[in-house]
Order: C-alpha cells, then sequence, then structure tokens
C-alpha cells in the first residue's frame, strides 16, 4: 500500500472548542480529522460552511447536509504524529482587539477577545493512497498546487506543509505493539497487569476527546476519545501500517 507522509506545521494554531463561546476562547490540542479534512478542502478547492448559505437578495438560507470538503473527504483514511514530547503542544492564551466596528454592541465596536493558541505545533500526516480522492489529494500536495490558502484552524494561522514524499507500507495483521500515532482509544487495550494504565514500561500517555465526525443534522462535532502512548496495546481490525519503523494506525 501507498501512503502519503508530509510534516504540518505552523507559527501558531487554533482549533476551537465550541463548548465555550465566553470570555476565553479554548482550543484543542492537537490538530484533529475534521480540521485535517477542511485542510484538504482547501487544496482541493471544496466549499467550507460559509458555502451553505445561499444568497437570495439581502437574505441568507441555510442548506441542509455537511460541507462539501466533509462530503467529498470524510472516507480518507488518515493517521496524525504529534511532533511534540509526550504528545503535549504548549499553549498560551493572546489578547487582542477586534475593531471591525460591528463585532461588538460596546462603545466604540471594540471587541476584546481571548484565544487559547497552540505555539509551534507541528505534526507528521499520513494519508492511505486507496482512492481516487487520496491519489488527487497527493498529486496537489506533491504539485505544490492549492486552491485556497490551507491554514491551522483559523486564517490567522497559516499551515507550512513540508517533506512530503510518498512510501510503501505493508498493513500489520492484528497483534501486539507500541502505535506511535494518536489512535481511537477503543481501537487498542493496553498490556498490563492490574490497572491497565499503570504499565511500568509506559513513559506518557496523552488522551483527549477530539472530533472524529460532523453530525448531518446540526453540523456539531461528534467526539471520541484518542490516545497518544508508548505503552504497548494490542488491536484486532484496525489499519495499522509499519512506516520507517513506527506502527501508524489510521482512522
Amino acid at each position: 500500500m501507498e501512503i502519503l507522509c508530509f510534516t504540518l506545521s505552523g507559527k501558531t494554531a487554533f482549533f476551537k472548542k465550541p463548548e465555550v463561546n465566553t470570555y476565553v476562547y479554548f482550543t484543542y490540542g492537537n490538530i484533529h480529522k475534521i480540521a485535517l479534512l477542511g485542510i484538504f478542502g482547501a487544496i482541493l478547492g471544496y466549499g467550507g460552511h460559509t458555502q451553505k448559505y445561499n444568497e437570495t437578495g439581502k437574505t441568507k438560507k441555510l442548506v441542509e447536509g455537511c460541507p462539501d470538503f466533509y462530503e467529498n473527504l470524510r472516507g480518507l483514511n488518515v493517521s496524525v504524529v504529534p511532533n511534540a514530547p509526550s504528545g503535549f503542544i504548549r499553549k498560551k492564551i493572546q489578547v487582542f482587539n477586534n475593531s471591525v466596528g460591528y463585532a461588538s454592541k460596546e462603545q466604540g465596536g471594540n471587541l476584546i477577545v481571548k484565544e487559547q493558541w497552540l505555539e509551534e505545533p507541528s505534526w507528521e500526516i499520513y494519508v492511505l493512497l486507496d482512492c481516487d480522492m487520496a491519489i488527487g489529494l497527493c498529486k496537489a500536495i506533491q504539485g505544490k498546487s492549492c486552491t485556497y490558502i490551507p491554514y491551522l484552524g483559523k486564517n490567522d494561522h497559516f499551515a507550512d506543509i513540508t517533506s512530503v514524499r510518498v512510501t510503501k507500507a505493508d498493513k500489520l495483521s492484528c497483534g501486539i505493539a507500541e502505535i506511535s500515532s494518536l489512535f481511537p482509544r477503543e481501537s487498542g487495550v493496553a498490556q498490563a497487569s492490574g490497572d491497565s494504565w499503570d504499565d511500568e514500561q509506559a513513559t506518557f500517555r496523552y488522551e483527549e476527546k477530539l472530533p472524529i465526525q460532523l453530525d448531518p443534522w446540526t453540523n456539531n462535532y461528534v467526539l471520541q476519545s484518542f490516545l497518544y502512548t508508548d505503552a504497548v496495546i494490542s488491536w484486532e481490525n484496525q489499519k495499522v501500517y509499519c512506516i520507517d519503523g513506527k506502527n501508524i494506525m489510521f482512522f
């Protein structure tokens, strides 16, 4: 199987958590599949959330269904490996003014925004080249061609795509090994006695609920627990490939 590999990075990133909408806007700790598909959609020229509104005179009507990028790319098999110690990327609260005039009803129309940004984020991204859509994406990335500028969650945070390559890898059958990428928690079971996550051989464990799907009715995120650890786990019927000595699980 051929696999597209590249490094995705930037100076900052912001993948907004929708649960909190006042005082401070928080970010997810790592890039998630929906944001990654959004970057791919920008490269290939698919519409996003704003394209779901049809303009009729001065009014806008919401079109049912998910955004074009998600409808076309959700079948891609991807994997994410954080280039950060133990998977934890530094965060910092940034405070800035939004003075476009309509951002706030306060006098002067100035809105003070507080956002939590990821600092110097970097990931190794893998895409299985198992369909025409994935192959088309691979050609666009290799050719350094994009329709829209890709960014990391918001247009304040430009994305850098480097070290692009295509490699061949063999799929691993069900087994027991370390997984070097983020993976859905229910996809693997840690191998240890007693408390499954108290394995003395494991030096770190990163866990976070990340978006994995869009709800087709509300377009809200569907969350799933993801793990990143050096613990030995077992798995069955998962897409795991050995790439450059790393066991990478796709989702």
